[in-house]
């Protein structure tokens, strides 16, 4: 049942909840972690662990998308990033970075060591600025597909009729069309509104779409066809810059009961959901995937890996946003940079989540007696 509550003479709004005020009670026995299985099959592709990497190159580099890809996660490349428009992509990442940390721990103009918003921003919206290579990108994209792993690629919903077509010559496997906030049909003022379900029936690979925040959007986004849809919006500085927020317990539930009244509407066809947003620890993501998630998108976690495009800094796709970036250069390291396999399978001496991601998921799915990720999103829940 949901629940409302008055904020006001006039103004009712519902009650919902993020993912630290849900917590998983086991309440079956228990299991060893070995007899776990994290299979995640979405379309006609299977991947060791319900994973995939947020679109972002301060993560996914070619070395890092090959080598997460090689350990059976799903790695997802940003066409509109860096990859077609630096020529010295580890450069252009240095030179981010670089400006983030001479922020951090440079004096202020007051004498007082401080920090000042935006300043490596302003280096992304620079590089940013540069024209896209389209012939560069496939380079990479190239390189990537011969290494052969699976692997996606991600279009902004603005850019998608232009590049779509361009990239899937590379040889993808998935394409996602992603945004922080999408809608089935994404309006614009300078040109035919993107109607999804037109596109992505156009297309011969298979389509993950979103964000959506909530159970009607959810649902006009499988109608359109999509493989997968993602919940939430990414690590953004939303709820700071538009007064935008999303309560992901909520929203996973939300979608995943899209998920299941399509799933009657059509006879069968299954939708994966998949959560995307500051997700940060294997307990959340544990929890996301409790709330019905199938899979998990991260992004800033994955940034302490020795092959992560900046190591130890981390900044969303939508940090270069040439008017309005929702998204900051952040500092993740302080307790070193680590073998990406020894991050997502241990073993780890950090209690908090932080490493060991997959195996902690493991351990979780085998303490509350599940063996498979679908299953496990029957585990009882509680509400702080």
């Amino acid at each position: 049942m949901q629940e409302y509550v008055d904020i006001g003479r006039g103004r009712v709004a519902r009650r919902v909840y993020g993912l630290d005020q849900v917590d998983i009670v086991p309440s079956r026995r228990t299991r060893s972690s070995h007899d776990v299985d994290t299979t995640w099959r979405i379309d006609a592709y299977t991947f060791d662990f319900p994973v995939m990497a947020h679109p972002t190159d301060s993560v996914v580099t070619p070395e890092f998308a090959i080598e997460f890809g090689k350990l059976g996660g799903l790695p997802v490349i940003n066409a509109e990033g860096l990859w077609g428009r630096a020529s010295d992509l580890d450069a252009a990442l240095r030179d981010v970075a670089n400006a983030a940390r001479d922020n951090m721990f440079g004096a202020a103009e007051d004498g007082q060591w401080g920090w000042k918003a935006g300043v490596a921003n302003k280096v992304l919206q620079k590089l940013h600025a540069q024209p896209l290579d389209q012939d560069l990108l496939l380079e990479r994209l190239g390189e990537v597909r011969a290494s052969g792993i699976r692997f996606a690629v991600r279009v902004s919903p603005q850019k998608a009729a232009e590049l779509a077509p361009v990239i899937i010559k590379s040889g993808l496997d998935m394409l996602v069309i992603q945004g922080t906030l999408v809608s089935a049909e994404h309006v614009h003022r300078d040109g035919e509104p993107l109607n999804l379900k037109e596109f992505i029936g156009s297309l011969d690979v298979p389509v993950i779409a979103g964000g959506v925040v909530d159970y009607t959007t959810a649902l006009h986004m499988m109608r359109t066809g999509a493989a997968g849809v993602i919940v939430g919006s990414g690590d953004t500085t939303n709820t700071e810059s538009l007064g935008i927020d999303v309560p992901m317990a909520t929203a996973i539930a939300d979608a995943a009961a899209a998920r299941r009244d399509y799933l009657d509407e059509t006879g069968g066809r299954y939708v994966h959901v998949i959560a995307d947003s500051s997700l940060m620890t294997s307990g959340q993501v544990a929890k996301a995937i409790a709330c019905g998630a199938d899979a998990v998108a991260l992004g800033a976690p994955l940034s302490i890996a020795e092959s992560a495009g900046a190591p130890e800094w981390y900044w969303p796709s939508t940090a270069a946003h040439p008017q309005a970036p929702r998204g900051d250069v952040v500092f993740t390291g302080g307790n070193g940079t680590l073998p990406l396999k020894e991050l997502l399978f241990g073993p780890t001496s950090n209690p908090y989540g932080e490493e060991n991601i997959v195996g902690s998921l493991r351990r979780s799915m085998a303490k509350c007696g599940y063996t498979d990720v679908k299953s496990f999103q029957k585990v009882d829940l509680v509400v702080r």
